[in-house]
């Protein structure tokens, strides 16, 4: 269904208004009525498989007549193993602790008041998302457990296969006696419904975008509601010189090699001068073998010549490329703070490691590199809301308000203070 400007706005007015009522049925919604309705939509979801990839394979025809590039066309498929997945992902959002309604912080203050604070839902989320379909399921079982309201506006060439899957989640809300508005997919493939989304404060309280970079600086310009989000994942490993080489080339290799395309892969590998000769040239050999291409500063070129491997000299926008590919920049530093320097001015604030024997640099390293995931002695490739036991994630957060790094149940979620009185008054 098309829609000019007008009803669109229109539109977007309607699907808030009924979100903002569904929210305040969901924020005192039991735990056992949430994990009733992911399972239900769990068991929809296999019950439906069929179903299902045949709403998928109408968005496939098209995405393939309209010449989408076979990675893309790829991503948006519903597989036998792809529906399972959702449904385990449901099954396990179920497993998790709610967290709404929980108090912490309690204390008496010395007037006999008792004051904490109780986590409650952040009302209504709107997620702006590419391609992916199991994106629709994973951020409504989000939502749906953390006591929000969400509406969902996928892209266009997943229509049909959202539109279904937003059918089975209606169903399992209203077996569990919750309101089916709680979960409402846009309708119109029309972009300015996006536009509308970002601009209704009124009925969104905070908006969600997952895809390419474009999506997201759009939204982050535009958008009048807060935004939850990073944009680039340019992330670095520092090899101290007091680092032990077997476990740095370990890690370097992993960070780098174990998948290309995720936020959290390193981008540039940074190695204290002192233990470059040892390490840099078995860990050349290694990204060669792997057909990673190195691109370094002259430094590390040279060791990595007279190794015989190959090296490209890096240039300034190097250290600030996230490649999302088999490349990866080199430099040499003479120190941590030339370590620390450097990824303050070229890093995304998104996840940076350092590997080290000595404490003290292992804590200034932590303090003082400005980034939403620190690590010592880990590849970069655990910054994820699974590997964090978050149990899910909706996305990583480079912001500092609110919610920073992994964003699970608990971001979606804030505070309010609470105060247990017995009669007093203030003098």
């Amino acid at each position: 269904m098309e829609h000019h400007a007008t009803d669109v706005n229109a539109y977007i007015d309607d699907l808030g208004r009924r979100a903002r009522q569904a929210s305040r049925e969901m924020a005192r919604a039991p735990t056992a009525a949430k994990n009733a309705a992911l399972l239900a939509t769990a068991g929809a979801i296999r019950r439906e498989a069929e179903a299902l990839k045949s709403a998928n394979s109408r968005d496939l025809d098209a995405a393939r007549a309209a010449g989408l590039d076979p990675a893309f066309v790829d991503r948006l498929a519903l597989t036998d193993k792809v529906i399972a997945g959702m449904a385990e992902g449901l099954e396990q959002i179920a497993t998790l602790a709610d967290p709404i309604g929980e108090i912490s912080e309690l204390r008496y203050r010395p007037t006999g008041i008792q004051v904490g604070r109780m986590r409650v839902p952040l009302g209504v989320i709107g997620i702006i998302y590419e391609s992916r379909p199991n994106v629709t399921i994973d951020a409504a079982g989000l939502c749906i457990k953390s006591g929000n309201a969400t509406i969902l506006r996928g892209g266009s060439e997943a229509i049909h296969s959202n539109q279904a899957l937003a059918g089975l989640i209606r169903e399992g809300l209203q077996s569990a006696g919750l309101p089916a508005e709680a979960v409402q997919v846009v309708e119109t493939t029309d972009r300015a419904a996006v536009g509308a989304l970002i601009q209704r404060p009124e009925w969104i309280d905070v908006i969600v975008p997952r895809g390419g970079k474009s999506l997201i600086e759009r939204i982050s310009r535009e958008s009048r509601v807060p935004v939850i989000k990073h944009l680039d994942g340019i992330c670095h490993v520092f090899i101290d010189a007091a680092a032990e080489p077997e476990m740095a080339i370990r890690v370097a290799d992993n960070a780098k090699t174990q998948r290309y395309s995720p936020c959290n892969t390193m981008e540039t590998l940074l190695v204290d001068a002192s233990i470059a000769p040892t390490v840099l040239p078995r860990l050349g050999r290694i990204y060669a073998d792997k057909g990673v291409e190195m691109r370094a500063d002259e430094p590390a070129c040279a060791l990595l010549a007279e190794a015989g491997l190959p090296c490209q000299p890096a240039t300034e926008d190097d250290w600030r490329t996230e490649y999302l590919a088999p490349i990866v920049s080199i430099r040499i530093v003479p120190g941590i703070d030339a370590a620390i320097e450097h990824i303050n001015t070229y890093g995304s604030n998104h996840t940076d490691a350092i590997i080290t024997n000595d404490h003290g640099h292992a804590m200034r390293f932590l303090r003082e590199v400005d980034s939403s995931s620190v690590m010592i002695n880990a590849s970069t490739r655990f910054a994820d809301g699974f590997e964090f036991g978050l149990g899910a994630e909706i996305g990583i957060s480079t912001d500092k308000l609110h919610a920073r790094g992994p964003v699970g149940l608990e971001g979606l979620t804030s505070m309010k203070f609470v105060v247990f009185g017995s009669g007093q008054v203030r003098t």
